[in-house]
């Protein structure tokens, strides 16, 4: 009686973490544009079909890789000082997503923190009741954060697509800013040689305490009514204005 042929290496796989795991392997080496569910059922050793019990389509298995990545991100223990309280968890957001930088490109989706498990939820929300411990309102605090947020996720972009174009291109870096006119750029001219050294430094730890303290001396201006003006609406009248108006 014939039997069915059985695949080589790794024994199929049954569980949720290993089939998140195997997902991992297959972006770290060759990237989540090249991740098919095909693929990974081939590299889990089960079919296409019975893959679809545990991910429904390459969105779902998407954000079940960054609800399992972001709960490994370390809650730090409570401080009394807010400043502190956020400067540690925006450290603890940025070093859990550097270390594995698809989880930040991933996250920078329209719409995706929204959509983030518990203990990522809870980082935000430390840094969000931490700002308005300071006098902030709800409404700022979420610009405060959303600053840090920028700041922390391109901070982690920059250096990833620094290091990929490098490992993809390993010519010599080009001489920072050629053909400089000493007298109209001078303080550019004479910093040139060091340039590349210096973009490259990594300061993050070093200058997130004073973009925090920044942002909670001088939150984002509120309207009278305690929300922040959209894009594109009208600038209200100073009290001046009206009263000549």
């Amino acid at each position: 009686m014939p039997t069915t042929p059985r695949r080589v290496g790794r024994p199929p796989v049954t569980s949720r973490a290993q089939i998140l795991a195997a997902a991992r392997r297959l972006i770290d080496r060759d990237g989540w544009e090249e991740l098919t569910i095909r693929r990974l059922a081939t590299e889990t050793g089960i079919g296409a079909t019975t893959l679809y019990h545990h991910v429904r389509d390459k969105d779902d298995l998407l954000i079940q890789l960054i609800h399992d990545y972001a709960e490994q991100i370390p809650l730090p223990a409570p401080h009394p000082d807010p400043a502190i309280r956020i400067t540690n968890a925006a450290a603890a957001i940025h070093d859990t997503l550097a270390a594995w930088p698809f989880a930040a490109q991933a996250i920078t989706t329209d719409g995706f923190i929204t959509r983030l498990g518990d203990n990522a939820l809870t980082l935000i929300e430390t840094i969000i009741t931490a700002a308005t411990e300071t006098g902030q309102t709800p409404q700022q605090a979420v610009h405060t954060f959303r600053t840090i947020w920028y700041y922390t996720v391109g901070e982690i972009l920059v250096r990833v697509r620094a290091h990929h174009t490098h490992h993809n291109n390993p010519a010599p870096t080009p001489k920072a800013f050629p053909n400089l006119d000493p007298a109209q750029h001078p303080y550019l001219t004479s910093l040139a040689p060091q340039w590349p050294t210096l973009a490259w430094q990594n300061t993050y730890h070093q200058t997130l305490p004073a973009l925090v303290n920044a942002l909670l001396t001088h939150p984002t201006p509120q309207e009278s009514n305690g929300e922040v003006p959209h894009e594109g609406d009208p600038v209200p009248k100073s009290t001046t204005e009206a009263e000549a108006g």
